[in-house]
């Protein structure tokens, strides 16, 4: 069973925290990592670009010239796709880019992605925490303690309106909760940050 530190808000270790094999110790897939990450990435699209075609731009219904003896090319209308201010020849229309992954292929790549996360000795597991004042002050103290990057996933076993408040500000803090966790938000990060009340909800809900 792997097995990491556990630190308070003051940045202090305070003990160890033995993780469970199921969840942070398989073996690493990065194929399965990839399929949840472009899924997400895919999903997260609003799909709301378009253009107009060549029926649908305003005008050009005249022939611009007639068709012989101008020494011209021969021209149908001014709204053609070569000439400016003309119909886009594929032009985007709106779509929805959003598609479902198998339940074990999302698991296992979070659980590959949480793994990758231990071997990489970037997650940090905090007893809890508890702040005095919910101001971004009272946060970034928090994160100078447990010598956090810049980019910083934060796991709360559940919301905390006074975490939230006071990492909402941090630039590259992002804070999520057990059941809202996702491959690409723990592969984006630098510091994986997570309560021990976290990590017990996340083997309780992933095994």
């Amino acid at each position: 069973m792997p097995k990491v530190a556990l630190y308070d808000i003051t940045g202090s270790q305070v003990g160890d925290i033995q993780l469970s094999d199921d969840i942070f110790g398989v073996e690493v897939n990065t194929h399965v990592m990839y399929e949840a990450v472009k899924n997400y990435l895919a999903n997260q699209r609003q799909g709301t670009q378009s253009a107009k075609l060549r029926g649908e731009v305003r005008g050009g219904g005249r022939k611009p010239w007639r068709q012989k003896g101008t020494g011209r090319a021969r021209q149908g209308s001014i709204r053609a796709p070569q000439w400016k201010g003309g119909g886009v020849v594929f032009a985007p229309k709106p779509r929805d880019y959003s598609y479902k992954i198998p339940k074990k292929v999302k698991r296992l790549a979070l659980k590959s992605a949480l793994t990758s996360k231990v071997q990489d000795q970037e997650m940090i597991v905090v007893d809890r925490i508890v702040l005095e004042q919910p101001k971004t002050k009272e946060m970034v103290k928090v994160l100078t303690n447990l010598k956090a990057s810049k980019k910083t996933l934060i796991v709360l076993p559940e919301r905390d309106e006074a975490v939230l408040r006071a990492a909402a500000n941090i630039e590259g803090v992002k804070t999520a909760y057990v059941n809202t966790i996702n491959v690409y938000d723990i592969l984006n990060c630098d510091s994986f940050i997570i309560t021990k009340d976290a990590v017990n909800k996340v083997e309780e809900v992933y095994a």
